[in-house]
């Protein structure tokens, strides 16, 4: 994931019950959550630290309330705007995915209308900037089995157990 660095982009580090976690925020909306030493983290070198940014503060509070079960789901704007097309597809498609809810990488790729393109749906699931907040840890392999996650599978399996969802 690659941020314009002509765009101010603004940050906030917080802890969760899963560990550190760092957002990410443009002026038009949450633009990234990413777990300490998860994979495809970008570089936040040039990013302006702003715990009081308004998108910042509210999407830690949904996220503590989430982490605490006191929370289903996120009504925080979102900047999707950093990836390619068919990236913003696929990570629009993964907020369809109801809470307790999987699907499969290839369903995915059929509700976006590229039945054919697991790979590239795998990959884009693996960039997706914005961790739980878009759910990428709902998607799972076509036969029910965990597959990768790029905050790590412990973290995953945490996840859908807190939302309820069936794993094999």
């Amino acid at each position: 994931m690659k941020f314009n660095k002509k765009i101010p982009i603004y940050t906030l580090h917080m802890e969760t019950v899963l560990g550190g976690v760092t957002l990410a925020a443009t002026d038009n909306g949450l633009a990234g959550v990413w777990f300490d030493e998860q994979r495809h983290s970008p570089d936040a070198s040039g990013w302006i630290p702003a715990p009081e940014h308004p998108v910042l503060a509210q999407a830690a509070m949904q996220l503590s309330a989430y982490f605490e079960g006191r929370r289903d789901d996120f009504d925080v704007a979102l900047d999707l705007s950093h990836g390619t097309g068919f990236q913003q597809a696929v990570w629009q498609a993964l907020l369809r995915i109801p809470r307790g809810g999987t699907t499969s990488y290839g369903r995915l790729g059929a509700d976006i209308g590229k039945p054919a393109a697991v790979r590239a749906v795998g990959a884009a699931v693996g960039r997706n900037p914005l961790s739980v907040v878009v759910p990428c840890h709902r998607v799972v392999g076509s036969d029910g089995s965990l597959t990768g996650y790029a905050g790590g599978l412990e973290r995953k399996t945490r996840l859908l157990k807190l939302e309820g969802a069936a794993t094999r």
